[in-house]
């Protein structure tokens, strides 16, 4: 059974920086691409970032320049560094994965920006 575990998340200053992890068991996810997605409270579950099985990345126009995703296949795990966090990327972020047309989610990590 494959299980996605996210962790680092936390209440952080703006402008400050987390690591985000995504440790994967039961499967692993070195040809599949992986995404991070983040929920506002009230709001829809929204793509962050992509990386692919060869390392090509994506972000949405929002966290560019900010946000990196990253992976350790080694590890089977998906990592994603955010600096220079605002108030607007408090959320919970998801990492996921997809296999047969099966959506994988992890239970999410609370990330909250604030002073």
């Amino acid at each position: 059974q494959v299980q996605l575990v996210e962790s680092g998340g936390g209440l952080v200053q703006p402008g400050g920086s987390l690591r985000l992890s995504c440790a994967a068991s039961g499967r692993m996810i070195a040809i599949y691409t992986m995404g991070w997605y983040r929920q506002a409270p009230g709001k829809q579950r929204d793509l962050v970032a992509t990386i692919s099985s060869l390392g090509n990345t994506n972000y949405v126009a929002s966290v560019k320049g900010r946000f990196t995703i990253s992976r350790d296949n080694a590890k089977n795990t998906v990592y994603l560094q955010m600096n220079s966090l605002k108030p607007e990327d408090t959320a919970v972020y998801y990492c996921n994965f997809n296999r047969l047309n099966v959506n994988y989610w992890g239970q999410g990590t609370q990330v909250t920006v604030s002073s």
